[in-house]
Order: structure tokens, then C-alpha cells, then sequence
């Protein structure tokens, strides 16, 4: 079997199909977003909508309602109590983070323990790419654009919002609004890429990209374009990989997001960890090799030009 047999072959299922253009939409859309997020510092904020969305996903596997809208709906409460118990209280945001995630968790486990027949706790947790019925992949598709949009129109402002409050308010664009509109867009976000990973890997998604693209390049206008390419090439890796090897589809994109990221942190022309070591022992052998030898004998007074005894002759 050559190369482009294995490529094709998995494409001749509908679901590998449905895989592969769910986990591209969700790559793109986590990646772009993962941008922001690194920038301002909200990998837990991920994690902890990621984790509170359980019991809406429970929920509507319960009641059949579109898997979307127990998501989402959970995604934005959570965000909701975040801030309501961050400012009516004196808990800081990462502790009202870390109990508000862990209590809709709970509850979410309480609703999938109840329910064990209508519910597989291990799809909602790992996800279930390979499984994917048309009617949520068009949930995803049409989430996916309206997010994907939303980044790309107001990409100056949210840049200007991650890089410098203070100046952003100072011009006049309203922080809070932007801030609120970065939380609801990482809801809608989560809810995209739990049908590729689930509640537990989503927030590799989120981070890796970013965070990988932020070792390759200075400029956030190359992050944007970076971030996305690595995403979907990891993806797609991770399916092919998983299709052949017949492992976790979630797992191994995520696997091999982690390994991009792995050879950013090493070999990053400008910041990788070995290319860095390697810069400074070349810096100091090009050093000692250009230093100057100096004998160990003492220093020998300079002989006066010709110019200067000249000058002396003549002062005689």
C-alpha cells in the first residue's frame, strides 16, 4: 500500500468523513481563539467552563434536545457565576473558577449516574469523533463559523484588550464588553470542540496551538496564521493515526498537537530551548576564539611614536 492509499482509504466512510471536517472546523476555531487566551492568561477559565458544561450535556442526552444547547447553556451559566462570585464577594477569580467548575462537574456526574442508559459518560468525557451523526456536525459547523467570524472582525480590538487595558480603555473601547464577548466566544468555542475531544482533553485544544505558535514568532498577525495550520495538521495527524492504530481519535489529536508543541519548545529558531543552548556556546567559542593573546610577563610602556620625539626635538 503506498502513501496516497493510506491517505484515501479512510476517506471512504461517511463517518471518517464527518471526523475529519468536524476536528478541521474545531482545530481552527480553538486555535484562533487559543491566540487571545494565551496571551491574557485564561487556560483555567477554559478548563473550568470545559468541566461546568457535564450536567448540560447530560441534560440534553436526557430530555433529547440538541447536544448545542445543553452545552452552550451550561458554558454561559458557568461564566455567569465566575463573575457574579468574583464581584459580590472577596474570592479571587481563579477560587471562584475552581468552585464553580468542580460544583456543575459534581452535578453533572449526578445526572450521568441517575441516567446511565441514556447517557455514555465516556463520549461526554473523551468525546466520540468517530461517531458524530450529520445533525451535530452541522451544530459544530455552523458554531464553528459564526465564532471563527466573530475573532476575525474584531481581532484589533480583542488584540488590543489582551496586550494593553489601560490604552484600550484610553481610546475608548469598552473593556468589559470585550472581556464579556472573550468569555461567551470561549463558551461557544468549548461547545465546538467537545464532540472532537470532550469535556476533559478541550482545553489542549485551547492552549497548545497559542501556546505553540507564541514559541514560533514574535508577531501576533503570523500567530493568527501559525496557530491554525499547526492545529489542523496535528488533527488530521491524530485521526489518520488513531484510523490505523486503533486508538483514541481525542486522545491522539491531542497527542500530537502536545508533540508540536514539544519540538517548538526545542528547536523554535528564536526561543527554542537547544536552539538557544546552541547560540550561546557558539557566541562563546566565536569569543575566546577572537580574544586576543596577552602574555604574563609586565606590561611593557608603549615606544613614543615618531610624530611625538619629533615634537620633543623640536621643543629642545
Amino acid at each position: 500500500m503506498n502513501v496516497l492509499d493510506l491517505l484515501l482509504d479512510p476517506l471512504q466512510f461517511e463517518f471518517m468523513q464527518r471526523a475529519f471536517i468536524v476536528a478541521i472546523v474545531a482545530s481552527v476555531v480553538c486555535a484562533l481563539l487559543s491566540c487571545w487566551l494565551v496571551l491574557v492568561g485564561w487556560s483555567l477559565m477554559g478548563d473550568a467552563i470545559s468541566h461546568a458544561v457535564l450536567p448540560g450535556v447530560a441534560l440534553a442526552y436526557i430530555v433529547g434536545a440538541p447536544f448545542a444547547v445543553g452545552a452552550l447553556a451550561f458554558a454561559l451559566l458557568a461564566v455567569a457565576l465566575i463573575g457574579a462570585v468574583r464581584n459580590t464577594s472577596r474570592i479571587k477569580e481563579d477560587t471562584a473558577m475552581g468552585i464553580v467548575f468542580t460544583a456543575l462537574f459534581a452535578f453533572g456526574l449526578v445526572l450521568v449516574s441517575r441516567n446511565p442508559s441514556q447517557v455514555d459518560i465516556m463520549h461526554i468525557l473523551f468525546g466520540n469523533l468517530l461517531g458524530i451523526p450529520p445533525s451535530d456536525m452541522i451544530q459544530v459547523l455552523v458554531l464553528g463559523a459564526i465564532t471563527a467570524a466573530i475573532l476575525l472582525v474584531k481581532r484589533r480590538d480583542l488584540t488590543l484588550y489582551a496586550f494593553d487595558k489601560a490604552h484600550a480603555q484610553a481610546v475608548g473601547v469598552s473593556v468589559a464588553r470585550l472581556g464579556a464577548l472573550l468569555l461567551v466566544l470561549l463558551a461557544v468555542t468549548i461547545v465546538v470542540a467537545l464532540q472532537a475531544v470532550g469535556v476533559i482533553l478541550v482545553v489542549a485544544l485551547l492552549i497548545t496551538p497559542g501556546a505553540t505558535a507564541y514559541l514560533l514568532t514574535d508577531r501576533f498577525s503570523r500567530m493568527l496564521v501559525i496557530a491554525p495550520v499547526i492545529a489542523v495538521i496535528a488533527s488530521t495527524t491524530g485521526i489518520y493515526a488513531s484510523y490505523y492504530y486503533d486508538a483514541s481519535t481525542g486522545g491522539m489529536v491531542v497527542l500530537a498537537q502536545s508533540v508540536a508543541f514539544a519540538a517548538a519548545y526545542l528547536l523554535s529558531p528564536a526561543h527554542g530551548l537547544l536552539t538557544r543552548r546552541w547560540q550561546r556556546s557558539r557566541a562563546a567559542a566565536t569569543t575566546d576564539a577572537g580574544a586576543p593573546a596577552t602574555s604574563s610577563g609586565p606590561a611593557q610602556r608603549p615606544a613614543p611614536s615618531s610624530a611625538t620625539t619629533a615634537r620633543n626635538d623640536t621643543a629642545k
